[in-house]
């Protein structure tokens, strides 16, 4: 069992940026995939980005690409989501979540661990 609180969103003009962070606790936390994930009002939740167990290799929704930059501090059992040059349509919940798998995957059935969620709202 991984237990995950994510941090960070709030309120912030667009072309702000926003430094997320999801603590885990529980189970090993460099045994996981870590991935974020975004749901906004009306919509399905999608992915944003993920991290492999290590660190050494990330994957990115093309909408965030060259904005966002996930990172990992697994002695500090945390996971980042840098976002650089926020637009409104970036307004969501943001969800952190943990694969036991090797893949980093983009489908949210692939995770099975999840945070609570943190708002960020980008206005325009």
């Amino acid at each position: 069992q991984v237990q995950l609180v994510e941090s960070g969103g709030g309120l912030v003009q667009a072309g702000g940026s926003l430094l997320l962070s999801c603590a885990a606790s529980g189970r090993t936390f460099s045994y996981y995939v870590m991935g974020w994930f975004r749901q906004a009002p009306g919509r399905e939740r999608e992915f944003v980005a993920a991290i492999s167990k290590s660190g050494s290799t990330t994957y990115y929704t093309d909408s965030v690409k060259g904005r966002f930059t996930i990172t990992r501090d697994n002695a500090k059992n945390t996971v980042f989501l840098q976002m650089n040059s926020l637009q409104p349509e970036d307004t969501a919940v943001y969800y952190c979540a943990a694969d036991r798998t090797d893949t980093l995957s983009r489908w949210s059935g692939a995770y099975d661990y999840w945070g609570q969620g943190t708002q960020v709202t980008v206005s325009s």
